[in-house]
């Protein structure tokens, strides 16, 4: 939730700033705002809405965009509406000093009050503005310098953060830190240059060299000089590790489709190709996963297996739960992370817990892993972002390989972590003996022809927007599932709301007599994954309810189906294949579904109102 962008060096930073704002805009875009340099004055600008509106204030002054030093943000609101005041960057009072922020200062208002009590004022609404006051507070009465009064103020404060903070005193110097929201430092060669962002996205263009700050670590950045990284608690000097960005500019650029949701649901049969790609030998019924193998015995002596995640993520962890559950015959317990975190639960060594994130810096997820390390389970990361705070917390783990999502709506995300979760359950069933060599072989040939299915089923776009076109208007939808499909009922719900604001619910199919058969009616599209694996003659039994009470049907069913087709109002077909790998096809349509509905009734696709593509705070 929100992005950072910065820049310091001899180039121009204002194109700098402003194209990574746009790039980070999926993170937030409630508002945006800008820093700029010139060497003498520093000036801010910054508005209410999104980066486009940023650069029509800049355009029209010029001088707001002069300067090698910038700082932007885009705001997801937390402290304070979204409007131009609360909006970042924030002056101190003195104006000197320069502040953007993400996250959340739980303690504000106590510090706030206080430095009311010693004759600050405050123009904004937000925890941010009395952060910056506080370093400044402190950098007057101690004497110090702006590295060690950031470091002693957020050593006052609890919460989550990340910053970047500049002083109009030491004009070559940005400070930097983290604490529970990401941070990346771009180092440019000879250190003459140097680039900040929440991701890597920004500067790609730029450098392949980045810091990924650790928790609790604080970063001192100088022009031509190498960077300091200090421990915040104890001021510790530490080596930074320069890792090398495996993206490239391609991955997060539309490539002539019309919203980066397109693109990323098309990416989807690449995707998990390079998921399963070097892990799986179909052939040879050979699966390698060096995270599995080197902790084996972890795995098959768990008592059982306990998923956490949140959203999207927490849907693949229910595919997961019938997969593990099926085929390697291991107990699982599928558990919000946000929930897991609080309720105190039962959590012993003999356990294994799988944390499943996209970003792998879901503040909720983050914290889960802590407190079940702190109880002694072995605790397997899956997640996307080489270098993100979950695979660096994790005892083990694996990417998904899905390449960078843009979209707020998660699309390749949930099949890719769906094919890891897949391929882990299939070498565990393997090891323990509870599928047959034979079994594990065909289950595996029939994975590798998922990624040409799912090609198959994008195919069939216009008819999907057909079915769009007859449901945009309706006000409520039901989705409906069982057996491994349930878990797809409940991400064709999400992804309908999430970006075109139309209520939906997904149920297990044979729930429905248990309270929702109440609300339908003829206005009441129904959309039911009937495929002809998992109890097909229960699912039939459901449609013929709905329908005998005025309902419409929208079906997903397997290829040649009849019984369905004679009964439902509209009928989608998928390839056959077996039975757990069908929420990898099933749920193509409702994607596409879900993007052409909101496009025709003009929704911001990728940047849906009030949701953020990666939740740092709670």
């Amino acid at each position: 939730m929100c992005g950072i962008t910065a820049y310091i060096g001899d180039r121009d930073a204002y194109p700098i700033v402003v194209n990574g704002l746009k790039r980070l805009e999926y993170r937030g875009y409630d508002s945006s705002g800008i820093m700029m340099y010139d060497g003498e004055t520093i000036h801010l600008s910054k508005t209410k809405g999104k980066v486009s509106d940023l650069e029509e204030i800049t355009e029209n002054d010029p001088k707001r965009k002069v300067g090698n030093i910038g700082i932007g943000h885009t705001r997801w609101a937390t402290h304070g509406v979204p409007n131009d005041v609360n909006s970042h960057p924030h002056f101190s009072e003195s104006e000197n000093l320069v502040i953007v922020h993400n996250g959340i200062i739980e303690n504000y208002d106590t510090i706030k009050k206080e430095l009311i009590s010693r004759g600050y004022s405050f123009r904004s609404d937000t925890d941010t503005e009395v952060l910056i006051n506080l370093i400044e507070e402190i950098k007057k009465n101690e004497g110090c310098k702006l590295g060690k009064a950031v470091q002693l103020a957020l050593t006052n404060v609890i919460g989550a953060y990340a910053i970047a903070v500049f002083d109009k005193t030491k004009p070559n110097e940005l400070i930097v830190a983290r604490l529970g929201s990401p941070i990346a430092i771009g180092v440019g060669k000879d250190n003459e240059e140097f680039f900040v962002a929440s991701d890597a996205s920004p500067f790609i263009e730029y450098t392949k060299e980045a810091i990924y700050l650790e928790d609790g670590e604080l970063a001192i950045i100088k022009k031509g000089r190498k960077i300091k990284v200090r421990k915040i608690e104890d001021d510790k000097l530490i080596d930074a590790n320069i890792q090398e960005l495996q993206m490239s500019l391609d991955q997060i650029e539309k490539g002539g489709y019309d919203h980066f949701m397109l693109k990323e649901i098309h990416e989807q049969p690449k995707a998990i190709t390079d998921t399963y790609r070097g892990r799986m030998l179909a052939d040879q019924g050979v699966i390698r996963m060096s995270g599995i193998d080197d902790n084996l015995s972890k795995f098959l002596n768990a008592n059982r297996i306990i998923i956490i995640a949140c959203g999207t993520s927490w849907h693949a962890g229910l595919v997961g739960e019938y997969l593990f559950e099926d085929l390697a015959r291991i107990p699982v317990e599928v558990e919000y992370a946000s929930e897991f975190r609080y309720r105190n639960p039962i959590i012993t060594p003999n356990d294994v817990v799988i944390a499943i994130s996209q970003s792998g810096e879901t503040a909720d997820t983050l914290a889960a892993i802590k407190l079940a390390k702190s109880k002694g389970a072995f605790v397997f990361g899956i997640c996307n972002v080489v270098g993100s705070s979950i695979a660096r917390e994790t005892h083990a783990g694996a990417y998904t390989h899905a390449g960078p999502e843009i979209g707020v709506a998660s699309t390749k995300a949930f099949t890719t972590q769906i094919t890891l979760l897949s391929l882990i359950a299939l070498k565990l069933a393997k090891e323990k003996g509870s599928l047959s060599k034979s079994a594990v072989n065909t289950y595996l040939q029939t994975l590798q022809q998922i990624p040409s299915q799912v090609e198959s089923m994008l195919s069939i776009d216009d008819k999907v927007k057909e079915i769009a076109s007859v449901y945009k208007d309706a006000k409520n939808c039901l989705y409906l599932g069982r057996g491994f499909n349930f878990p797809v009922a409940l991400e064709g719900a999400l992804k309908l709301k999430e970006i075109s604001y139309i209520h939906a619910e997904g149920y297990p199919a044979a729930e429905m007599k248990h309270g929702p058969i109440a609300l339908i009616d003829e206005n009441m599209p129904v959309f039911v994954i009937a495929t002809k694996t998992g109890h097909y003659e229960k699912v039939v039994s459901n449609i013929q309810e709905i329908k005998s009470r005025s309902g419409k049907i929208i079906a997903v069913v397997t290829e040649g189906d009849v019984t369905v087709k004679e009964i439902a109002d509209h009928v989608i077909e998928i390839p056959e294949t077996e039975e757990p790998f069908t929420p990898l096809l099933t749920t193509i349509p409702f994607q596409l579904l879900s993007y052409h509905i909101a496009v025709m009734l003009d929704k911001n696709v990728d940047q849906p109102r009030n949701l953020a593509k990666s939740v740092t705070v709670e």
